[in-house]
C-alpha cells in the first residue's frame, strides 16, 4: 500500500472487556470499589508511614515507593475501563493510548526492580543485621530507588518509541480494555519483528532476572533464619519476609502469564491482566497492613489513636 493512500490513525477504539454484554453495571461497581479500597489502602499506608518517625527506616522508605506505584498503576487503565462500563466511552487518543502503554510499563518496570531492591534490603538486614545502617544508608537507598525509577524511563520510552512509530493505516478497533503493547501492535501496518523481539528481552529477560535475584536472595535469607536461636527474631524476621514473597508472587505472577504467552486464550489473559492491574495493587496494603504491628500501630496513631507499648 502506497503512502497517498494510508490514512494516519488519530484515536484508538477499545472493545473493552470481552463476552461482558449485560454485566456493565455490575461490573462497573465491582471495579470501582476495588479502585477506590486501592486509593485508599494505599494512602493510609504512605500517610501512616509520613506521619510516625519510627517507620522512617529504609524498608519503609520503600514501601511508600511501593504504594505509589500500586496507586500508578491501577490509575492508568482502571478510570478508562470504568468509563467504557458506564458511558461505552470507547474512544482513546493517539496521545491517551501513548500515555497509558508508556506509563503501564514504566511503573510497572519500577516496581519489578523496587522489589529486587526490596529483596537486597531484607538480605542485608537479617544476614547482615551489624552492617545493615551502614550498607541501607539514606544515601544507598535514594541511589537504589532512583536507579529503578530511571532505568524504567528509559525501559518504557524504548517499548512505547518502537510501538507508535509503526505505521498504523487500517483498523483502530484494540481488542483489549487498555493499549498495552500486543493488542496495539496487532493493528500494525509493518513487521512486528524488533519490537517483538525487543519486548521479549525487555519485559521477559529482565523481570526474569529480578526474579532469580529474589529467589537466590530469600534462600540465603531463609537459611540465616533457620541458624538464629532467638525464637522472637526469627518469627518477626519470617512475617516480613513472608509479607514481601507474598506480593512478589501476586506480581511477577501475572506478569508471567501475560508476556510469557502473548498468544494466550482471551479468556483467561484478561481476567490475569485486571488481576494484576486492580486485584493486586488493592491486597499490598492488606498484606503489609495485616502482617506488620509497627504500620498497624501507625494506623492507629493516624486515627486519633495511641501506640500500644512493645
Amino acid at each position: 500500500m502506497g503512502l497517498d493512500n494510508q490514512t494516519m490513525v488519530t484515536h484508538f477504539i477499545l472493545l473493552g472487556i470481552p463476552n461482558t454484554d449485560g454485566l456493565q453495571t455490575v461490573l462497573f461497581f465491582t471495579f470501582l470499589a476495588f479502585y477506590l479500597c486501592t486509593l485508599v489502602g494505599n494512602l493510609l499506608i504512605l500517610s501512616a508511614i509520613l506521619a510516625d518517625p519510627r517507620l522512617h527506616t529504609p524498608m519503609y522508605f520503600f514501601l511508600c515507593n511501593l504504594a505509589v506505584l500500586d496507586i500508578g498503576i491501577s490509575s492508568i487503565s482502571i478510570p478508562k475501563l470504568l468509563s467504557i462500563l458506564w458511558a461505552n466511552s470507547k474512544t482513546i487518543s493517539l496521545g491517551g493510548c501513548m500515555a497509558q502503554l508508556f506509563f503501564y510499563h514504566f511503573l510497572a518496570s519500577t516496581e519489578s526492580l523496587l522489589y529486587t531492591v526490596m529483596a537486597f534490603d531484607r538480605y542485608v538486614a537479617i544476614c547482615h543485621p551489624l552492617r545493615y545502617l551502614l550498607i541501607m544508608n539514606w544515601r544507598m537507598c535514594a541511589l537504589l530507588a532512583a536507579v529503578a525509577w530511571i532505568a524504567s524511563s528509559f525501559h518504557a520510552t524504548i517499548l512505547t518509541s518502537l510501538t507508535f512509530t509503526l505505521p498504523y493505516c487500517g483498523s483502530n478497533v484494540i481488542d483489549y480494555f487498555f493499549c498495552d503493547i500486543f493488542p496495539v501492535a496487532k493493528l500494525a501496518c509493518a513487521d512486528t519483528y524488533i519490537l517483538e523481539t525487543v519486548t521479549f528481552t525487555n519485559i521477559g529477560v529482565v523481570p526474569m532476572t529480578c526474579f532469580i535475584l529474589i529467589l537466590a536472595s530469600y534462600i540465603r535469607i531463609v537459611y540465616c533464619i533457620l541458624k538464629m536461636n532467638v525464637g522472637e527474631g526469627r518469627r518477626k524476621a519470617a512475617s516480613t519476609c513472608a509479607s514481601h514473597l507474598a506480593v512478589v508472587t501476586l506480581f511477577f505472577g501475572p506478569c508471567a502469564l501475560i508476556y510469557t504467552h502473548p498468544e494466550m486464550s482471551k479468556v483467561l489473559v484478561t481476567p490475569v491482566d485486571i488481576f494484576g492491574n486492580l486485584v493486586t495493587p488493592m491486597l499490598n496494603p492488606a498484606v503489609y497492613t495485616l502482617r506488620n504491628k509497627e504500620v498497624k500501630a501507625a494506623l492507629r496513631i493516624l486515627g486519633g489513636g495511641q501506640r500500644t507499648a512493645g
